[in-house]
């Protein structure tokens, strides 16, 4: 699978059906759109590119739209540009809220302590990670003990540390609960609202949402499967199509591997003989031709991508199988980036032969794999052979 990210307005939903107050907006995905979704909105308005980019304001993502016609023009520039390498295929208008204040709230997976945490901060607005490091005493945490989850008591608390009183310290309580609830029943392993806005009126409505679903538990939430999510971009969606473990990194060597500890250790051999990874992907155990066609083709149309290492060590995947998708991959990808294969375990002669006969050689170890990879590259294109 594939870690799941839903976007702003997928994340708002959900905290809607729990009760968080959201601004009052349309989605479009055409900017000729935008007339009818204005109609009942009152402006000023806030047109937003809904992608899962982090940092999405700083890099033009978010225009603020005084008019109709101005929130046309902000729609057609986002629907026609890229946000981190990322296609906007939808916006939100939405209106602008009165802003007073704006904090930061959140639940997430602490791993260590096995438990949920939750954390807030009165300087909400910017990324969470900037403001602990900078003023770590402006972030409030808690752990929140598994079996007791968190109560009232935990929230008002809460709330009290961000200097509320009165009634308003019962809204941000319940604020706090809801989006609690939210983080559990949804199967979440972060949510959060960034920033929650503290309105001229003294409300609190989400002004953005972000929420990383745990992917072990989409069998219990058909709403996110891959033709109700907005979020997926190409190679995402085709991971999740042939339940593939993918996650797009920073780097120019795409990766290839069978189970999770394989692939990690390929990641650090990549990193030790000084290459950068530009994927994470797992074919899990039994893969076949189809997924490691698959896994191929993603890795392959990535613009990042220079070079491609395969690593597999068969157990109950079959080099076979894995041979056959490597040549099929091939066949139907346009492509002159190399390839470096590590291919050993059950039916490996089988596979062996197979890549020899369409052109491909295979490497005895995995840190050989990894050394002509990195060379290839520093190389850059066209070098190798999968040509």
């Amino acid at each position: 699978m594939i870690v799941l990210n839903l976007i702003e307005n997928e994340a708002k939903q959900v905290l809607m059906k729990y009760g968080i107050p959201i601004p009052k907006g349309t989605l479009i995905a055409d900017s000729k759109q935008t007339a009818d979704a204005v109609k009942n909105l009152k402006p000023p308005y806030m047109v937003k590119a809904q992608v899962t980019a982090g940092g999405r304001g700083k890099a033009g993502g978010i225009i603020p739209a005084a008019s109709a016609h101005e929130a046309e023009e902000a729609a057609n520039k986002l629907l026609t540009s890229q946000i981190k390498n990322l296609a906007v295929k939808q916006v939100l208008i939405e209106e602008k809220l009165p802003i007073k204040r704006e904090l930061y709230m959140g639940i997430t997976v602490d791993q260590f302590n096995r438990s949920y945490v939750a954390l807030a901060s009165g300087m909400g607005g910017v990324e969470i990670e900037e403001v602990a490091e900078k003023t770590p005493k402006a972030v409030f945490r808690l752990s929140i003990d598994s079996q007791l989850g968190l109560r009232s008591f935990h929230a008002l608390a809460i709330a009290k540390q961000m200097g509320y009183g009165g009634n308003q310290l019962f809204e941000l309580s319940a604020v706090i609960q809801k989006l609690y609830r939210a983080d559990v029943e949804s199967d979440a392993e972060t949510v959060e609202i960034n920033p929650l806005v503290e309105t001229e009126a003294g409300t609190f409505v989400a002004a953005d949402a972000r929420m990383v679903i745990d992917d072990n538990a989409l069998y219990r939430h058909p709403e996110y499967q891959m033709e109700n999510v907005q979020s997926f971009s190409a190679p995402e969606a085709l991971a999740f199509k042939n339940n593939l473990a993918y996650v797009k990194l920073d780097g120019d060597i795409g990766v290839v591997g069978n189970g999770a500890g394989l692939v990690m250790a390929t990641l650090d051999l990549l990193n030790l003989f000084g290459g950068k990874p530009a994927n994470f992907l797992d074919v899990g155990g039994g893969a076949n031709m189809e997924a490691i066609k698959a896994a191929l083709e993603i890795v392959l149309a990535d613009r990042d991508t220079k070079t491609v290492l395969v690593n597999v060590l068969g157990g109950i995947t079959h080099c076979d199988e894995v041979a056959r998708g490597i040549v099929e991959a091939t066949k139907d990808v346009k492509s002159k980036k190399s390839l470096s294969v590590r291919l050993v375990g059950t039916n490996q002669q089988e596979g062996q032969k197979i890549l020899a006969d369409a052109g491909v050689s295979v490497l005895g170890s995995m840190e050989e794999a990894a050394r002509q990879s990195v060379k290839f590259a520093a190389e850059g294109n066209g070098h190798g052979n999968f040509n």
